[in-house]
């Protein structure tokens, strides 16, 4: 029987209490790691591991999060370290809202506001803050979660879709300044998944959240499992040894070749697959469009 691919790493999770986020953590926590379930209700989450075998010295402790509010972002670790968890290995940043449905300048200030805070500023504060405390033990992994409208338009979700972008690019910014700590910090397009965010555009309707998404969410009904599991899959991937050398790239969990990495490393490290850019006249046979 092969090693578990976690024993005594730390494993950190946000929004652990259910969808992507609750998958991830029981498998970190059959592949042997410690967690630190992040947390906006900690009760939601306190039977997570009750049923499933544990490693000797394996732990798992509960913190509270509220992405909403800044400073539970600016003081998480402190509070975890409070705890007694002194190590983290892997950050998982999975928590996150769907934000307003619909037109944009029909949409909430507030809630618009709302939204970029959980999605972009809080999981940045997080990322920050964890930089110092990886770079005391040689190196950690962090995973930000991307999601629909990063690497393009989404209409009727532009708070999300400018919220994940940002947060895409901030991740290939942060990858490039930690590179020589040894941290590599990368991105999950998970796909369509069965989750709260999917029954939110079911419930907006058609009319609101446009027939391409009311008819995505609707599919996604039947898809949302494989899906599920192909987004553990690559985010295990991405928080193991095996992805030694892969950082500052937004990776899809259903469209990309992600097994192969290790064999092909040098096709993609120092390249620009699989990041943001802008697209040029050249890149599309339109000649004129460049100087």
């Amino acid at each position: 029987m092969s090693q578990p691919l976690f024993v005594g790493k730390t494993c950190l999770v946000t929004g652990a209490s259910k969808g992507l986020g609750y998958r991830i953590a029981r498998r970190f926590w059959s592949d042997g790691a410690n967690l630190v379930l992040a947390v906006r209700d900690p009760q939601s989450v306190s039977t997570l591991v009750a049923d499933m075998d544990r490693l000797a010295n394996q732990f798992s402790v509960n913190v509270p999060l509220d992405l909403a509010d800044l400073d539970s972002a600016r003081t998480l670790l402190q509070r975890t370290n409070e705890r007694g968890i002194d190590r983290i290995d892997v950050l998982v940043n999975n928590a996150a809202v769907l934000g307003p449905i619909g037109k944009a300048w029909k949409t909430s200030s507030k809630d618009w506001e709302a939204a970029i805070t959980a999605d972009l500023t809080a999981p940045a504060i997080i990322c920050n803050s964890i930089v110092p405390l990886m770079s005391r033990f040689a190196g950690g992994k962090i995973i930000n979660l991307s999601g629909g409208g990063a690497s393009g338009p989404r209409s009727n979700f532009s708070a999300y879709a400018a919220a994940k972008s940002g947060l895409v690019r901030f991740s290939e910014t942060l990858a490039e300044e930690v590179r020589e700590l040894g941290i590599s910090v990368n991105c999950v397009a998970p796909g369509p998944l069965g989750t709260d965010m999917l029954a939110a555009i079911e419930k907006a309707g058609a009319k609101t959240a446009g027939d391409k998404e009311y008819i995505a969410a609707q599919r996604a009904r039947e898809t949302g499992e494989a899906a599920m599991n192909a987004a553990v899959e690559l985010i295990v991937f991405l928080a193991s040894h095996h992805s030694d050398g892969v950082t500052g790239k937004l990776i899809s969990a259903v469209w990309d070749n992600w097994q192969e990495f290790p064999q092909h490393l040098q096709d993609i490290v120092g390249s620009d697959v699989y990041t943001l850019r802008r697209i040029t006249g050249r890149d599309r046979g339109i000649a004129w469009c460049d100087r």
